[in-house]
């Protein structure tokens, strides 16, 4: 392994960027890129400033035959860093792509699974049609039960199968030699994909309130009912692609510890993703009690619309929190 590679594989291994390791070596940021990437090599003053930095043995920086680090002290903080093999990696990889489909299908199950209980209400409603409201609401919510509970057996499948790698998430990490290369190469055969897949979510997305609004335009509530349907199913089906490019890109940022898995910002996306748990369950009770109170089962799904768009305003608000948090 050349000096490039170890600069940059104990630069992330602290989790500083290129411009607090280019701080604290009394450097330019240039000047840290440029022995990164091989295009210059630092002087013995600057070699002896990175080994102390490091914690690591000059001849480890210097011997390219060296692969696995020499520390000067017997460090006790890095004892417990885990390291990611290219077998780990691609185990991990393929957990994901396979996580990616089965999240995707369990968020479209819940995207749909008032589709049952609205049509149901809405036959209720017609007398040719002979459906009681209490049949209609009893039939409705049990299936939306069940396709709720299939969406969450596809999401807790998905977690115990990615259980091993949950450190991945919440605890600093090292890779050997070559992981980066391969997820960089993957992240960049797969680029094309992700661009291609959040475009076609996105015009989904866009088209699918079309059935909606066409069905302004109709007299009968069930006709409406029912284009209300096809949208929600429309807007599911454009979240699928969404997911699915999503999980499996995001799984390479995380081995590659870029952009929002970078380790600084891992404090902030635990705080994220506890606000959105705590957000949804919420959401999810008043949803129900709502319902179940009202028996307004027909309308109470507006809760998910409302929920959706003041979702991202937290997650704003928790972004600023953290930043303040910072300085």
């Amino acid at each position: 392994m050349i000096l490039a590679d170890k600069i940059i594989r104990l630069r992330k291994k602290n989790g500083w960027t290129q411009e607090e390791f280019a701080e604290k070596m009394k450097v330019s940021r240039q000047a840290v890129s440029k022995w990164e990437g091989a295009q210059s090599i630092p002087d013995l003053e600057k070699i002896l400033t990175m080994s102390s930095l490091f914690g690591v043995t000059t001849d480890y920086l210097l011997k390219d035959e060296m692969e696995h680090e020499e520390f000067t002290v017997d460090d006790e903080n890095t004892s417990g860093v885990r390291t990611i093999t290219m077998e780990d990696a691609n185990e991990f990889l393929e957990l994901r792509r396979d996580a990616s489909v089965k999240i995707a299908v369990g968020t479209f199950l819940c995207i749909i699974a008032s589709i049952p209980l609205l049509i149901l209400g809405a036959a209720s409603e017609i007398p040719e049609y002979n459906i009681s409201e209490n049949f209609a609401v009893g039939a409705g919510v049990s299936i939306l039960l069940v396709i709720v509970a299939a969406a969450v057996i596809l999401f807790v499948l998905s977690g115990f199968k990615s259980a091993p790698y949950e450190f991945i998430d919440k605890e600093p990490f090292e890779t050997v030699y070559g992981v980066e290369g391969m997820v960089k190469e993957r992240q960049k055969e797969f680029r094309n994909t992700y661009i291609k897949f959040n475009v076609i979510g996105t015009c989904i997305c866009i088209l699918s309130p079309v059935p909606l609004i066409m069905g302004a335009f109709l007299e009968k509530a069930f006709l409406i009912v029912c284009m209300l349907c096809i949208t929600m199913f429309v807007a599911g089906t454009g979240v699928i692609f969404f997911i699915t490019a999503g999980v499996r890109w995001a799984g390479m940022q995380k081995i590659l510890q870029e952009g929002d898995y970078a380790p600084r910002e891992k404090r902030n996306n635990s705080i994220k993703e506890a606000v959105g748990t705590i957000y949804w369950l919420i959401a999810t009770a008043v949803y129900l009690i709502w319902s179940f109170v009202t028996n307004g089962w027909e309308y109470t799904w507006i809760v998910w619309v409302g929920a959706g768009v003041l979702y991202a305003p937290v997650i704003c608000i928790c972004n600023l929190i953290n930043s303040k948090d910072k300085y």
